[in-house]
């Protein structure tokens, strides 16, 4: 039977403590996200509405291009952007409902 370490252990303990109770860092968040160290919820929030504001942007600028005969313009890549700014704005709905549902569901817990 091996013998456990426990100054190492309470050492361990103590940092995973304080790596969860200090600001979020870019290491903590997934590696498609761009996130500065320190980035709020509200913020990240507001730039995921941005991201999805600029996609429908470029596929209605796109779709626009195409209508009116502009060289360059082409129907995959009109169709593909107008794809991605639907995925988009779906993601941003359901995530919009789980907030609600959360939302609701910590108003009605009973204290």
């Amino acid at each position: 039977m091996s013998q456990i370490d426990v100054n190492s252990v309470l050492s361990q303990m103590r940092e995973l403590t304080a790596q969860a109770s200090g600001p979020m860092s870019s290491t903590a968040l997934p590696a498609s996200s761009a996130a500065a160290p320190g980035l709020d919820f509200g913020s990240l929030l507001k730039q995921s509405i941005g991201s999805v504001a600029a996609q429908q942007n470029e596929a209605q600028a796109q779709a626009t291009a195409f209508e009116r005969g502009d060289p360059g313009a082409d129907i995959v890549k009109t169709s593909i952007a107008g794809q991605k700014a639907d995925l988009a704005f779906r993601g941003l709905v359901e995530v919009r409902n789980k907030l609600t549902d959360a939302y609701t569901t910590i108003m009605n817990m009973q204290v």
